[in-house]
């Protein structure tokens, strides 16, 4: 088989705009497991909605955006839904960025030979497959935006605004309006990746630190944990939803704790929802609940829910209820990319 018998069924975003999941939802409190859960979690991110002194953090982990959950984000972000994201690498570079680029996913099976898929360059993600030459020019690209800016250390925020700057060149005009980096630029939302280099965006800036070993671009995680507690002490006010776990969710809730460590009084995350299929039983950080964050001092239990579901099934329904209840329509844009350039070094 050839390349193109592999690379031909384009995966497809979902479009929550399209579908009312409120009255099935609702109906849904009426039940059990699951069902009863998602729903009182789709209530507190509406919640969340409503609450106008709320800044709301969506963090992404998993292979979210190759699996067809661009759109829900993207829509997310245009009605003022999300004032921060925090992701994994993949999901904002090896996936969004790489749409943007113009490139796409492509349905695929788990069943298949992935020998046959190395020596074809093409790379599996469960049922999902991606080019790998086309996402070394991924890789390329965030080379190119490297060697292009001064070089000193950036945080991860400020890194991937350059890529939304890159993106306003007319080569890519087709494709990035669709993009969560380009409609973050363009919406003043910070998207913080904790873990910068653990995707394209790491062989990206080796290469660049390769060619430029004094002078050079690079990334302090430092400054991303500062600017993200910024926001935390400035929005004393917030509310999680979180997809997956790992590094992003961990990360956005210890912002509770480095505002204190500064010597600010904030409170804990008010609201809080997770979509997560991971168990809590083996001390691992995707599965632990809400309930153990609270141990920490991170998340408030009045408002919390943990929803044990897979997030290409869960997300769109927790997102689409909310944007069809309407109560993001009232909620102004935070442009908290403005706030963190105002601020700048003050405490």
């Amino acid at each position: 088989m050839k390349k193109t018998d592999y690379l031909k069924e384009v995966i497809e975003h979902i479009d929550i705009k399209k579908y009312n999941v409120v009255p099935m939802i609702d109906a849904m409190k009426g039940m059990a497991f699951q069902a009863r859960n998602l729903s009182r979690g789709a209530e507190i991110f509406d919640m969340m909605q409503k609450d106008k002194e709320c800044a709301v953090f969506v963090t992404l982990a998993g292979s979210l955006i190759s699996a067809g959950l661009k759109m829900v984000v993207v829509e997310m972000i245009k009605n003022n839904m999300i004032d921060a994201i925090v992701s994994t690498g993949a999901n904002i570079v090896d996936q969004d960025f790489f749409e943007a680029l113009g490139f796409k996913h492509y349905k695929g099976s788990p069943f298949v030979n992935d020998a046959d898929l190395r020596e074809l360059s093409i790379d599996r993600i469960y049922d999902t497959y991606i080019d790998e030459d086309e996402l070394r020019i991924c890789d390329e690209s965030i080379g190119m935006i490297a060697n292009s800016i001064e070089p000193k250390p950036y945080s991860s925020r400020e890194f991937i605004i350059e890529m939304g700057k890159f993106l306003e060149s007319e080569k890519y005009a087709a494709f990035r309006e669709e993009s969560i980096v380009y409609q973050c630029y363009k919406k003043g939302v910070p998207i913080f990746v904790p873990a910068f280099s653990d995707c394209s965006a790491g062989f990206g800036l080796v290469h660049h630190q390769w060619q430029n070993p004094v002078k050079k671009v690079s990334i302090d995680s430092a400054k991303d944990f500062l600017e993200i507690t910024k926001i935390k002490i400035y929005n004393k006010v917030s509310g999680i939803f979180m997809i997956g776990g790992g590094v992003p969710k961990n990360f956005v809730q210890d912002i509770v704790v480095a505002a204190e460590v500064l010597g600010y009084d904030v409170p804990m995350h008010k609201y809080a929802v997770q979509i997560t299929v991971a168990d809590e039983r083996d001390g691992a950080l995707s599965g632990s609940t809400l309930k153990e964050a609270s141990s920490w001092g991170k998340v408030d239990t009045t408002f919390e829910q943990m929803v044990f579901a897979e997030a290409t099934i869960a997300m769109p329904m927790i997102a689409g209820y909310s944007y069809h209840k309407g109560s993001y329509k009232s909620r102004k844009e935070r442009r908290f990319n403005d706030l963190l350039s105002e601020v700048g070094s003050k405490k």
